[in-house]
């Protein structure tokens, strides 16, 4: 079966700087006992965040047949409207839009989202938001969109520039 689309949502640069300083503050848990034991347990406490983060790493694959985001799969069958979303339309659907029982698969690193409308009737879940570093390609895997606002029109500004050229 041929993969559409496939991602890894991994953790950002900056979690892994996080990571680092979690470890380096865990010195000072144990710098009391000894210096060795400090930094031994700053290695074990970043070792075991690395394992965590590696772990709890979701994909997001999209074949002809199947749609998976992290642990949940579905039938394509049963994926309605996609869209995708950026900047303040993706801190709204994360947000206030946000309904009770979506499913999500949200990465706080991430900013862009995909909602993808499930229309299975005997599933309670509405559709499923996930995360992504590229809404565009997902949305054009699962053909779907992207949400956009409207541009200012050209006419306005060009005309308001024309008047005040003739005033002076």
């Amino acid at each position: 079966m041929d993969v559409l689309y496939e991602e890894k949502l991994r953790p950002a640069w900056w979690i892994w700087l996080v990571a680092v300083m979690i470890a380096v503050l865990s010195v000072l848990v144990f710098v009391p006992i000894g210096i060795e034991i400090g930094l031994i347990a700053a290695a074990v406490v970043f070792i075991i965040i690395a394992i965590l983060l590696t772990v709890s790493t979701p994909k997001i694959v999209v074949t002809e047949r199947t749609l998976q985001v992290g642990r949940a799969g579905i039938e394509r069958s049963y994926v309605g409207t996609v869209t995708g979303f950026r900047g303040d339309d993706a801190t709204e659907q994360r947000g206030p839009a946000l309904h009770g029982l979506a499913f999500m698969c949200i990465r706080g690193w991430i900013d862009p989202v995909v909602r993808i409308q499930i229309e299975d009737r005997r599933d309670r879940t509405p559709y499923w938001l996930t995360s992504t570093r590229h809404p565009e390609r997902l949305v054009e895997a699962l053909g779907g969109s992207m949400a956009g606002r409207p541009e200012p029109s050209d006419t306005n500004t060009s005309e308001r520039g024309a008047a005040e050229t003739d005033r002076a």
